[in-house]
């Protein structure tokens, strides 16, 4: 039984809509883009520690890893030892008020850390040891 006015047959639709595959598109990179984390990413692997509590640090930081080797590493490019204080000194001039991060491996030796930490103390940096969460 045909219900439709006249005798003729109507055409099928051909054409697709594609509009609401772009929202869905869109609400997908939305939520990509809020879910995804916004961390630092250091090219310079350093087993830390692992610590109890956690502090976030700010925007602007100056990182300092140290090897179990005793390489200095001031914002992912190698520095000899004896230039440390130059590197940490010209890259908290280019970053003023900058956080001190020091980052070193949990089988480097203590005294290279607390080199660094001098140094920054000496600027009047805050300085922050990273360790991962446990």
């Amino acid at each position: 039984m045909d219900f439709r006015e006249g005798s003729s047959m109507k055409e099928p639709l051909y054409m697709f809509s594609q509009s609401s595959l772009t929202d869905i598109i869109l609400l997908l990179l939305i939520f990509f883009l809020l879910t995804s984390s916004f961390v630092t990413n250091f090219g310079i692997r350093v087993n830390v520690p692992q610590a109890e509590s956690s502090v976030t640090t700010e925007a602007t930081q100056i990182s300092v890893a140290i090897t179990p080797e005793g390489d200095y590493f001031v914002d992912g490019e190698q520095v000899a030892r004896g230039d440390l204080s130059n590197a940490i000194r010209s890259a908290y001039q280019n970053k003023p008020n900058a956080t001190l991060v020091v980052r070193a491996d949990r089988d480097a030796r203590v005294d290279d850390a607390v080199r660094a930490m001098n140094i920054g103390r000496a600027l009047n940096m805050n300085i922050v040891m990273a360790t991962e969460r446990n």
